[in-house]
């Protein structure tokens, strides 16, 4: 049986996940307040950063959270904002008994200070629950710590021999609706998505999110390729220039063949997430183009199966880049 503390740090993750990719710079964070083994308050990192997912929570349990158990996917900020007050202020104020936490803050400003403020306080804190499972949630947020960039999926739509459109380019469609419709749910996981200009030229994709409920999750679009960016694009000469994007978070690359070989051969993708339709194309268009893979040797070891799902008859796959390879 899943122990509470564990139980309620998951219903604080998936928390997290409700403001993943629109919380830049910020991180999607979760939290939970629990008095007397009841959920009184739960938050998220709000659009734009504020308010705090702690903020959310202690504003929703308001004086239940006397006494109560915070359970925060990470640590409490604890640098001043004019944009609002320190987390670790709100809770020693709310008068919150004890503190679980899953992740320290790697930011300077905060990294161990608020644990110690709260510790010296009287409020019992512990570390490090669920912290893999933490982490992976707000992989945009710490891999901007620790690469100064955002975290980068791959997405393609391919048949079970390899191809993303015939010969001819026509490409709608390699998958059916439900594979679709559930790469319009990752569109609206990521602030930013990016094709190359090739792609740009031969469909002119919209790249929206066209699900009832949200369509004002709409990701920033980018173009990779020289040239001027059309109107309400942003235009890139180089994969390496994500770094450049500040306030995304999490970016999504859906193609074409060209630029998911240029962002694997600068081994940038963090994530490939694969919708794979059981067709035969023959002579079609490949998926990628050179991606620099030396030997074959190389090619074994880096990609991490972790999700697979059924989506109508398309299979989705998620394999993440082992970065020890």
């Amino acid at each position: 049986m899943l122990h509470p503390d564990s139980a309620y740090m998951r219903a604080a993750i998936a928390l997290s996940q409700r403001g993943r990719g629109r919380t830049a710079p910020n991180p999607n964070v979760g939290c939970v307040i629990v008095r007397d083994g009841v959920v009184v308050g739960r938050g998220w990192t709000q659009p734009g950063g504020r308010p705090h997912a702690e903020a959310q929570a202690l504003a929703q349990a308001a004086d239940l959270a006397d006494g109560a158990t915070a359970y925060v996917t990470l640590e409490p900020c604890f640098h001043l904002s004019p944009r609002g007050p320190r987390c670790v202020d709100l809770i020693e104020r709310a008068g919150v008994a004890r503190v679980v936490i899953a992740l320290t803050d790697p930011d300077p400003r905060t990294n161990g200070q608020s644990i110690a403020a709260l510790r010296n306080k009287g409020i019992s804190v512990e570390a490090g629950l669920l912290a893999n499972e933490a982490s992976s949630a707000m992989a945009g947020f710490f891999m901007r710590q620790s690469n100064r960039r955002p975290h980068v999926t791959l997405k393609l739509g391919l048949s079970l021999d390899g191809g993303i459109a015939m010969d001819d380019g026509t490409s709608r469609w390699i998958t059916g609706p439900a594979a679709r419709s559930h790469a319009h749910v990752e569109r609206a996981r990521h602030d930013a998505i990016l094709v190359g200009r090739g792609t740009w030229e031969a469909d002119r994709p919209a790249l929206d999110v066209r699900l009832p409920g949200l369509e004002d999750r709409s990701p920033r679009r980018i173009m990779l390729g020289h040239g001027e960016a059309p109107d309400g694009w942003m235009a890139l000469r180089d994969p390496q220039e994500i770094a450049d994007l500040d306030d995304v978070e999490y970016l999504l690359v859906e193609g074409g063949a060209q630029t998911a070989a240029a962002f694997l051969r600068a081994d940038l993708v963090d994530r490939l997430l694969l919708y794979r339709a059981p067709i035969l194309l023959g002579n079609g268009r490949p998926a990628l183009a050179d991606i620099g893979l030396p030997a074959l040797d190389d090619a074994h070891g880096r990609w991490l199966p972790t999700d697979m799902a059924m989506f109508g008859p398309d299979r989705m796959e998620v394999y993440l880049r082992d970065r020890a390879v």
